[in-house]
């Protein structure tokens, strides 16, 4: 394929007669006929002036099949026209797309060959002697400037499909302009290099003494009407003007201008609602102030509540007899009935502890024998994708109707920064790439073992074009042969390479393709290859659909990693470079790696949260009674407790056939240890503020009607928040939540089960003097009496603080106001800050903070100068003659101007907005190209109607011969079309079905580069295409350089706004595909899926309240600390640069259900108190506020803080630090924002009867 992309070549037959010092006249040639050739096989013309000669009919016809602007005698043999025919043929399937560029083109080295007036252009500036004859060493070509930039224009903007470039880097070395252009055709290239046997000298201006006249013949525009282009060849022709390419959007976010300063809208609405609010609280504080002052006289306070419409009587006894004193309170509906359930159900565990423990475990015990049937799932692709998300379709569309994408197996070497300026020196060095070498010796010296075979690279690599990987390393510009290096020149000529590498025939790889450096070369800016600080190799390795047919490769990319880690890494470490690396299943390992990371950490987390419960379960009065009050077995039994509910959940879903996750493995245990926790510290608190006078059953019972509303409370409201999550579509998250779920409900039943019981039988054990942890060892009652100590229920420091400082400093109106103003301000803030929270998780986050990847990505995003593939997949074309799909889809002459192809094109014009690099390689294009007449090298056909390939292949030319003749077996071979065969151009419904499989099994060359093999074999699906219809196709190209989260984010919603739009333009089916695209599709609507789950969390939790109290005030200011508390947590997510992704979507699901414990209880102390709100908010500080903040904030504090010393970034920023700011922030609303909202604005107090007997 190399010497197909070099045009210069046609220099050197294009000169037909010259003659030093020749006479310059019509009818005259400056050269004639061939008079020797070159050492490497290039013909040399003759340097001898002679009349111009009239050619025979059947020359004369030959000559206008190429030539039609010269008729009559010509300067050329037929010998002469055979040659330039023969090589004008490798730049034609190039240009052939548009007709006005190729017949520019052509009429250059026609008029420069064959025309009758040749020496009033040409004139030979010197000569040399082979073998004896004299010949053409040097010519000046005088060609006018605007047939120069006439024909360059025409030129200039035609693609290259199949490498996604413009044909001008192939037949113009990328030139800018004409004068580049004829610079670099007029080279005079060294023996066995590719171009010119002589040196052209291209010229505009003459003497004015000189009889020559510039070359000027016409030239077409590529937008002429008889020869147009595409507008993707040609976008300023007026028939594509009406089709601008896109202006990128603009961003720019509503602003308001106060003054010097720029203030965005949503910032400003923001701070004059709080001026609103604040002032409008202010005059509703100051009127409710003076109407409670008025009222203050004639209020009685109430009495203590009592539950259920029965008295509850507290009986003062003096002497035995005194009367009693009743108030009945009324509670409503399911309050009432819970209650009352609680209160007996409380008395029947207390005395039957041993039966309600025993069948509670037992229950989930049973659960538990599903972990025979545990397995995680650690697949990426398993654990982030949906089943029904519409990139997995789309992905599996791609993979089973084309190919899979490939395996990518990396190094990334890299040059150290200077110390001095910070600048990173070249890596382009002789040292360098010697090094290179070495490592590609070793690399290909990797024998790993698969099922007792030994595997190689060669054996699973991609091999487009033969037997030769199809490896992205510098090393290609010297066909990977070490040996090469000094051959080819050293850096010299890879540097020669970098600007030549379409064009030079030594440049070509080793698999026998162009290697674009921008693919082998980092860290450069624009073109300036020879400044890039790094060398990128790849190893790209087929790729199967199924997870079996990759046993091989993921074999060989273990023992790829280990050669790295032991001997390439030192390697390069010692001579200065850094090398990162990576394998297509580096990041599975490295998860896998990460599961046992933090294990320590939680584990430590766990210890330090059960010493936590141990000390806060127990009384601390007396040191001499500690080992008699504390609660150390009864917290390890909680744990415990908690532990099985987590294995029951585990194990029911593990039954089911549900894999877990690391995620679940790590996190849930820990969630559920401080879900489980709140609610053994409340219920042991509970117990112990019961009278000491009471029956243990009594105390139990008591405790349980006192709490137990607000415990179940608490507990389905986190239930629900979890099971909310369980619709959301990413598998890893959907399963966390499933769970979490039941595993919150297991140790919510065993917590009112087993729990209940085990503090039934731990009271007994104080009670009868026993020691904890050892209750078989019972110590005497010592004088005074022991149980008074142990019993005592003296109210605690926190208890004491809660009522007697806390309660009363939240009670002050001044205090009031300013709390109500400061939490009002924060949440208002934190809506502002909301949009500030992008969407995305980095891939170092998810990863170990030692892991080798952390420095690859950082690599890939600073060296990586490509972006990814991107292909524009479309489905059931239709490729008969009656359809319009062809010419819809096109880009060459002739094809609609807003098809798809010329789209794309266009869309690369503004990569900014549309993140598409290039136009798109078009095995469409390369196809129609191929069969065309004009491109006679590439469809011909033997006389018996078989595939003859181009004459630069066997076997019409043998592999052994330097250069092929025009004899042999293929000298019959004719084009398989002549123009009267097809239609406008477009081959018949019959014509394209047949030859559709010669053009993607032909091999390009240098006679044919259209050839589809390699380049386009996996580009259609086949199979059933014989009915007209091609199922599935795709057109590739690349995405702009993507290194943010939410650049592939954008790039993902770019590519499918783009893809929508055509599709419905054109009526066929289209759809963007990209290897990351199934990653990254989960962003495109994460703020919907989580306001969704956040709106639904917050409704079935305020259903539960409301059903649960019978309050829809209650119901109402809990749901509003709750939307305060989350709107807050995404307020602390934009500041500390959290990402919004599905971690961080549970998080915020999850701290619905914890923050709810800091709400609940708080609020059904406040309803079931008495007096006015002051004091109903005081009397509930003082009833719960101790349990809240020792059972509920502490527990979870001291759990999280661990947390912050875990390896793995995704612990610190998605638990420690999200975590870290809901325990603050649940633990300020919850007492002290709520309080102070309850004793302002709280629901009145249930209606009470009062009795006196």
């Amino acid at each position: 394929m190399a010497m197909l992309f070099l045009l210069l070549l046609f220099s050197s037959s294009l000169i037909s007669g010259f003659t030093y010092g020749a006479k310059h006249e019509k009818e005259y040639c400056a050269m004639y006929d061939i008079c020797g050739a070159r050492s490497d096989g290039k013909v040399l013309n003759c340097p001898f002036p002679t009349s111009s000669v009239k050619p025979d009919d059947y020359f004369s016809a030959k000559i206008q099949s190429l030539c039609p602007a010269i008729s009559g005698n010509v300067c050329c043999t037929e010998t002469q026209f055979d040659t330039l025919r023969a090589q004008v043929q490798q730049a034609i399937p190039l240009l052939v797309g548009c007709p006005a560029c190729l017949r520019n083109f052509l009429n250059l080295f026609c008029e420069l060959s064959c025309s009758p007036n040749q020496s009033l252009f040409i004139n030979v500036t010197s000569i040399s002697e082979v073998n004896g004859n004299l010949t053409v060493d040097g010519i000046a070509y005088y060609v006018t400037d605007d047939f120069g930039e006439r024909l360059y224009d025409s030129c200039k903007d035609v693609k290259f499909g199949t490498m996604n470039t413009r044909a001008i880097d192939f037949v113009g070395g990328g030139a800018n302009n004409f004068k580049e252009w004829f610079a670099f055709i007029g080279q005079k290239a060294p023996p066995g290099f590719p171009g010119s046997p002589y040196e052209i000298d291209f010229k505009s201006t003459i003497l004015d003494s000189s009889k020559m006249v510039p070359m000027n013949v016409s030239a077409y525009s590529c937008g002429d009407t008889s020869l147009g282009c595409s507008c993707g060849d040609c976008p300023l022709a007026p028939a594509c003007s009406s089709s601008e390419p896109p202006s990128p959007p603009k961003k720019e976010s509503c602003l308001i201008r106060i003054g010097p300063l720029k203030v965005k809208c949503l910032d400003f609405s923001v701070a004059i609602l709080y001026i609103i609010l604040v002032f409008a609280f202010l005059g509703w504080a100051s009127l409710n102030r003076t109407r409670e002052r008025r009222a203050a006289a004639s209020k009685e306070p109430l009495l203590s509540s009592i539950d259920e419409v029965e008295a509850d009587s507290t009986e003062i006894q003096k002497d035995g007899k005194v009367p009693r004193l009743i108030n009945r309170f009324q509670l409503d509906g399911v309050q009432r009935h819970m209650s009352s359930f609680y209160r007996n159900y409380g008395k029947w565990v207390a005395r039957n502890p041993t039966l309600v423990l025993c069948s509670s475990v037992a229950v989930v015990l049973v659960l538990c024998i599903g972990l025979i049937c545990f397995k995680v799932e650690t697949r990426p692709e398993k654990l982030w994708v949906g089943p029904g998300s519409k990139a997995a379709e789309e992905k599996h569309f791609f993979d089973s109707h084309l190919a899979p994408f490939y395996r990518i197996e990396q190094l990334i070497l890299a040059t150290l920064p200077d110390s001095k300026n910070d600048k990173r020196n070249s890596i382009v060095t002789d040292e360098n790439i010697q090094l290179l070498f070495e490592i590609q010796k070793k690399v290909d010296g990797i024998r790993a073992n698969y099922s007792g075979s030994v595997v190689s690279l060669t054996d699973i690599c991609l091999k487009p074009l033969g037997d030769d990987c199809a490896t992205q390393s510098l090393l290609q510009y010297f066909k990977m042969d070490p040996e090469n290096y000094d051959d080819y020149g050293g850096v010299e000529h890879a540097e020669y390479c970098f600007q030549h590498y379409t064009t030079a025939d030594t440049c070509m790889s080793a698999f026998k393709a162009p290697l674009d450096p921008s693919t082998a070369l980092g860290g450069f800016s624009g073109n300036n290859y020879s400044e890039a600080s790094a060398f990128v190799v790849t190893y790209p390795v087929n790729n199967a659909i199924d997870e079996a047919g990759n046993g091989k490769a993921v074999a060989w990319e273990k023992a790829f990693i280990r050669l790295v880690k032991e001997e390439l890494l030192p390697m390069v470490q010692s001579s200065n470079l850094t090398l990162s690396y990576s394998s297509e299943s580096s990041i599975e390992e490295e998860l896998k790696r990460e599961s046992t990371a933090d294990i320590i950490t939680i584990a430590v987390s766990y210890v330090v949260m059960f010493a936590y419960v141990s000390v806060t379960l127990g009384d601390a009065s007396r040191l001499s009674t500690f080992f008699l009050s504390s609660k150390v077995l009864l917290g390890l039994s909680g744990v415990v407790l908690v532990m099985l509910s987590v294995l029951g959940s585990v194990g029911f879903f593990s039954a089911v056939g549900v894999k877990s996750t690391l995620i679940i493995m790590e996190v849930i245990p820990f969630l559920v240890l401080a879900v489980g926790v709140d609610n053994m510290c409340i219920l042991v608190h509970a117990v112990k503020r019961q009278s000491i006078e009471l029956a243990i059953e009594e105390r139990i019972s008591n405790a349980l009607h006192e709490v137990g509303p607000s415990i179940t409370l608490a507990s389905l409201s986190e239930i629900l928040a979890f099971a909310v999550g369980s619709f959301i579509p990413m598998p890893a998250c959907r399963v966390f939540s499933m769970f979490a779920a039941l595993a919150v409900l297991l140790d919510f039943l065993l917590q009112v089960t087993a729990f209940v019981a085990l503090i039934a039988f731990d009271c007994r054990r104080a009670e009868d003097n026993r020691i904890d942890c050892f209750p078989c060892i019972k110590v005497p009652s010592s004088p005074g009496g022991s149980n008074e100590g142990i019993n005592q229920r003296r109210p605690g420091l926190l208890a004491r603080y809660m009522k007697e400082v806390h309660a009363p400093i939240l009670g002050l109106w001044a205090v009031k106001i300013v709390v109500i103003a400061i939490f009002v301000a924060f949440a208002l803030a934190s809506v502002a800050l909301c949009p500030r929270i992008e969407s995305g998780l980095e891939q170092q986050v998810v990863l170990p903070r030692d892991s080798y990847l952390q420095g690859y990505f950082n690599n890939i995003s600073e060296y990586l100068r490509i972006g990814p593939p991107l292909y524009f997949v479309v489905k059931d074309y239709n490729y008969s003659l009656e359809s319009r799909h062809t010419n819809q889809l096109c880009s060459i002459s002739q094809c609609d101007s807003n098809s798809l192809l010329n789209e794309v094109s266009r869309a690369s014009l503004v990569p900014d907005s549309s993140y598409i690099a290039k136009p798109a390689a078009s095995w469409l294009d390369d196809f129609l190209v191929w069969l065309s007449p004009e491109a006679f090298g590439c469809c011909r056909k033997f006389m018996n109607g078989t595939y003859c390939p181009p004459d630069d292949q066997p076997p019409c030319c043998s592999p052994d011969e330097f250069s092929c003749g025009f004899g042999g077996v293929c000298k019959d071979c004719t084009t398989c079309f002549r123009h009267s065969d097809l239609v406008n151009d477009r081959p018949s419904t019959v014509q394209f079905r047949e030859k559709l499989p010669w053009f993607l099994d032909a091999l390009p060359s240098s006679d044919c580069a259209k050839g589809g093999h390699g380049a386009y074999t996996s580009s259609v699906d086949l199979y059933g295409y014989e009915n007209g219809v091609i199922r599935a196709s795709e057109f590739r190209t690349y995405h702009t350089p993507v290194n943010k989260q939410g650049d592939y984010v954008n790039a993902l919603r770019a590519a499918r706004e783009f893809s929508s739009r055509i599709s419905d333009s054109l009526k066929i089916e289209i759809f963007p595909y990209s290897v990351f695209y199934i990653f990254f599709e989960q962003y495109l609507d994460i703020w919907r899926i989580a306001l969704i789950n956040i709106a639904v969390a917050l409704g079935a939790i305020f259903i539960v309240c409301l059903v649960i109290t019978s309050s829809f005030w209650c119901s109402a200011i809990i749901l509003l600390v709750l939307v305060m508390i989350v709107v807050d947590l995404m307020g602390v997510m934009a500041i500390l640069d959290i990402q919004l992704n599905a971690v961080s979507v549970v998080n915020l699901i999850m701290s619905i259900g914890i923050a709810v414990e800091f709400c609940v209880h708080i609020a059904h102390a406040f309803l079931v108190s008495h007096g006015d709100r002051g004091q109903r908010a005081k009397e509930a500080l003082s009833t719960m506020g101790a349990s809240v903040f020792s059972g509920i904030t502490l527990t979870k504090l001291v759990g999280v803080i661990v947390l912050s010393f875990a390896r793995s970034e995704v612990f610190v920023v998605y638990y420690f630090q999200m975590y870290l700011a809901l325990v603050i922030i649940g633990f300020l609303h919850g007492l002290v924002f709520l309080p102070v909202v309850l004793s302002v604005f709280g629901p009145p107090p249930r209606h009470v009867i009062m009795e006196t007997r």
